[in-house]
Formats: structure tokens, sequence, C-alpha cells
């Protein structure tokens, strides 16, 4: 599978993203033509679970802080407080899915934040990679 992060592809993917070497979210084509199932886990100020999605449902939401919108090709996490998105994820073409935006806390407690021009996190961020991960995990941070 092809995962588009910001304007970044990484190309042969397992479908996980790891995030300053964690394992935060999982992504899984049952076939090519989809749909997409997510399966997240996103993280508060002190390294503690929020938020984790399990198959496109929401599994815990600490505080009820966060509200899950599912769509035909993907879904969208929002923080109900703030209207803020933390993760929009969609199905593209076969076999390409595209994380579009989000802003959430790594286990680390830095900010990792992805636009359709880049991510970062912390010191890091990347723009406009074609990257061949060869069926391993996408890695940033």
């Amino acid at each position: 599978m092809d995962i588009e992060i910001g304007s970044n592809l990484y190309r042969n993917t397992n479908g996980t993203v790891e995030i300053e070497g964690v394992p935060q979210i999982s992504l899984v084509l049952k076939n090519p033509q989809g749909p997409i199932l997510v399966n997240c886990v996103l993280f508060d100020e002190v390294g503690r679970v929020a938020v984790k999605i399990v198959e496109n449902s929401l599994a815990f939401n600490e505080r009820r802080a966060h509200e899950l919108t599912k769509t035909a090709t993907g879904l969208l996490l929002k923080n109900t407080e703030t209207g803020k998105v933390a993760l929009q994820v969609e199905f593209k073409a076969p076999d390409r899915v595209v994380f579009k935006q989000g802003a959430f806390l790594t286990m680390k407690g830095h900010r990792f934040e992805a636009s359709l021009t880049e991510w970062r996190v912390e010191k890091h961020r990347m723009s406009g990679k074609d990257i061949d991960v060869q069926g391993k995990a996408v890695a940033i941070g």
C-alpha cells in the first residue's frame, strides 16, 4: 500500500506509521479498492492514551474530547472543544491512502502536524519526497 502524508509519498508500506519510533497509526486495506480500516492511538501531554480508534470505531475517548465521523472513503477525527482536525484519512486510489491533515501529540509529548504540503514533528519536517519503504513502516521523526 502507498501512503501520502503531506506532499510526501511513501510507496510499498506495510500500512504502519511510526512517529518518533512508536507505531501510532495502522492503515489496512482488505482489498486494493477499499474500504480502509484505521487503527490509531493518540496521546495527551503526559503520554497517556487519550483516544484509541480500532477499525474505524472509537474504542477509547478520554473525557469525550474527540468526535469521529466516518465517510464512504475514510474518517475524520476532530477535537470537540476546539473543532480542530486531529486526523483525516481517506482512500484515494487502488492501494493508496491519503493522510490529508491532522495535529496531535506523540507518545513523547511532541506535536505532530500534517497538512497537504508537509508533515512536521519537533525539529523534523518533510515535504515533496517520494520514498520506497520496501514493505516496512513509514518512519516519521
